[in-house]
């Protein structure tokens, strides 16, 4: 009889996870998204693996952290202008 022949479990990605957990994050708390997914890309290029998750936290995390200093300073100039008055 032969043994079954079981698959070879996938190598694990360097900062795969950390990267997806990047990613979510960029969306409730930017700035620690952007730290996560950075250290994430770094882990999975010294690893010489890409990383796209990571990638998309990075981008997304700027771009929320903008916009949210954006809507701060339009919300501060308007209130200011109603206060004014």
């Amino acid at each position: 009889m032969t043994d079954p022949v079981v698959p070879a479990a996938a190598p694990a990605v360097p900062g795969k996870t950390l990267g997806i957990v990047g990613l979510v994050l960029a969306f409730l708390f930017p700035l620690l998204g952007l730290i996560l997914s950075i250290v994430a890309a770094n882990q999975s290029k010294a690893a010489g693996v890409p990383n796209t998750p990571a990638k998309v936290g990075i981008i997304l995390s700027i771009i929320f952290m903008v916009l949210g200093v954006i809507i701060s300073i339009a919300l501060t100039v308007g209130s200011l202008a109603l206060t004014s008055y």
